[in-house]
């Protein structure tokens, strides 16, 4: 394969990824911890949101079970955004297993 259209195809996938990367940021997902008692809304690249949380965790005053849930619903909602990522890779790349992992997942 001559060089040339190497490079050419490398531009490619560059366009494709940068798009990709604009169209997760526009996505959305949810993580919750504590049957819903905490509420994460992140966006395709894994950036919170939006965090809820239910008032009855708040006046039960133990701050370190809040503390964990946020956590605990925070990393629900990065890991449900790189499963989307790693969805949305899948497609691009055809579903080839790439010898490398990208920087963004």
């Amino acid at each position: 394969m001559d060089l040339f259209k190497i490079m050419q195809q490398a531009q490619q996938m560059q366009g494709k990824l940068q798009q990709m990367q604009e169209e997760l940021g526009k996505r959305s997902v949810t993580g919750t911890a504590g049957g819903g008692l905490v509420t994460v809304e992140a966006d395709g690249r894994g950036a919170v949101r939006r965090v809820r949380i239910e008032p009855s965790v708040v006046q039960g005053g133990d701050v370190e079970l809040l503390e964990d849930l946020v956590a605990a619903a925070v990393t629900d909602a990065q890991q449900k955004a790189a499963e989307l990522a790693q969805a949305e890779m899948g497609a691009l790349t055809g579903g080839m297993n790439l010898p490398f992992k990208l920087p963004f997942m």
